[in-house]
């Protein structure tokens, strides 16, 4: 079992296209595996495989994935980690989950995550904090915390999550792993539990980026019943770049300077001479907005879950607290069903986009986000990418900064201003800072997936993480 438990999801796959590996064996050894969770990763965990399994000759080979929770899947408890979900078994399944069962990886489980996707450490999951495998007394970050302490931690060999804000990327850094935001519209969004509709936006989390990549390829692709989805220009392609040849590399003052914790600044500045000697030109540059990011951000995002988190009423589906009339019955199943985070985010975003603060913040907001996206495209017009730390500090203690909200929403720091500008970003491990693992950030153009999974590929190579501390 430990053996199948070291292999990449992309050499199990090819195991079981070569008949080495029986793909029931591979389920059942991660089966077994995250019935054994001890993170409080899972919030569901599959019986056994599927009955027919997939064809040995599938594109993913078998494979076992989780699932963040907020992905709808037919007949699966699909919470979206609030107690006004629980127990909620969708009669219908998210498009990317679809097209990646069917591409050959089966539901292993549904990953914890912060409700309604709405924080950075994972505290705020109605079913309890989700633990970092590298520490337990230390969050895994979030929002799809659940899914990468699972994948780091080896219960899983990949998963998918959400990032709105940088909810993939920033648990993959804290928790020494892969994790990829693809640009806005590449993946559908039917059957995701919205958040913000205008940023939330599906990716992998995995130990390596060839698995980033192989995971991505079913992903994306043009869905008639999401209207925001996109064409994919092309295939996703497996990385095989072996330097940085011809590469310029971009490194904005404004998010790799004051703030950062020294360590990782220390891993930083050494990725980027790694980078230097694998051929890339460095110069630093500037995004003159980007310190504004997140005060735009914790505007748009609140008010748009404002309007999406609406529906949740206690009339159709989910928690009901009766009482003598429906208003009554509306406000007692919210209070009881919403946590204190997405309460906090409702009122902010209901404030925002009132009667008469509508244009001073909302309407700002936008505006600062279109400056944003300017600043990244004349960025873009003198280099390849731009590269930042994935996260200002390593993963911190739980309940450290839970009392303080704008300490937790400076964990999104370096990670805002992407999804502002619909634009991807990956994040992979560059070492660790007092054995806790640092995430370095390489953000590219709409639609530049495969040329940054190759960079990012590269760069891997140098590197040379081990991840396997994670692996009990």
């Amino acid at each position: 079992m430990s053996t199948l438990i070291d292999l990449t999801a992309a050499a199990a796959a090819e195991g079981v296209r070569t008949g080495e590996i029986d793909p029931a064996e591979l389920f059942e050894a991660y089966r077994a595996r995250a019935a054994g969770d001890e993170l409080n990763a899972f919030t569901w965990i599959a019986d056994g495989p599927p009955s027919p399994g997939p064809a040995r000759d599938a594109k993913l080979g078998g494979v076992p994935l989780a699932v963040k929770d907020l992905f709808c899947t037919e007949g699966v408890p699909s919470q979206a980690g609030s107690r006004i979900l629980e127990g909620y078994r969708p009669p219908y399944t998210a498009t990317v989950v679809a097209k990646l069962t069917e591409a050959g990886a089966p539901l292993l489980g549904k990953t914890n995550q912060d409700e309604f996707a709405m924080g950075s450490s994972n505290e705020n999951s109605a079913f309890g904090p989700v633990l970092n495998p590298w520490d337990t007394s230390r969050v895994p970050g979030g929002s799809s915390g659940g899914s990468a302490a699972a994948v780091a931690a080896g219960l899983a060999p990949w998963a998918i999550g959400t990032d709105t804000g940088g909810s993939i990327r920033q648990p993959a850094a804290l928790c020494g792993i892969v994790g990829l935001k693809p640009t806005y519209g590449a993946c559908s969004r039917y059957g995701m539990i919205a958040f913000a509709s205008s940023l939330d936006q599906a990716g992998p989390l995995t130990r390596d980026v060839t698995d980033a990549a192989l995971l991505l390829s079913r992903m994306v692709g043009r869905d008639r019943r999401d209207s925001t989805s996109l064409e994919f220009p092309g295939e996703i392609a497996l990385p095989r770049a072996e330097d940085l040849a011809g590469i310029r590399l971009g490194v904005p003052e404004e998010l790799a300077g004051d703030g950062i914790e020294p360590g990782v600044l220390e891993s930083f500045n050494a990725t980027l001479k790694l980078a230097e000697g694998l051929g890339a030109s460095i110069e630093t540059c500037r995004l003159p907005h980007a310190p504004h990011a997140l005060s735009a951000y914790y505007v748009i995002a609140p008010a748009e879950a404002s309007s999406n988190l609406a529906r949740f009423d206690g009339v159709r589906y989910g928690l009901r607290v009766d009482a003598d009339d429906l208003t009554e019955m509306y406000s007692r199943t919210r209070a009881a069903g919403f946590g204190a985070e997405v309460k906090r985010r409702i009122m902010l975003g209901t404030y925002a986009l009132s009667s008469g603060y509508y244009e001073a913040y909302y309407g700002t907001a936008q505006k600062v986000r279109t400056l944003i996206s300017q600043d990244f495209k004349d960025a873009f017009a003198k280099f390849d990418f731009i590269a930042t730390p994935t996260s200002p500090w390593t993963a911190f203690e739980l309940g450290s900064k839970t009392a303080d909200p704008y300490a937790m929403y400076l964990n999104d720091f370096c990670t805002v201003p992407m999804p502002l500008a619909g634009i991807p970003a990956i994040s992979i491990p560059s070492g660790l800072s007092d054995g806790l693992p640092v995430g370095f950030q390489l953000a590219g153009p709409a639609f530049s997936e495969n040329r940054l999974l190759d960079a990012a590929f590269a760069l891997e190579g140098a590197i040379g993480f081990d991840g396997s501390g994670a692996r009990r």
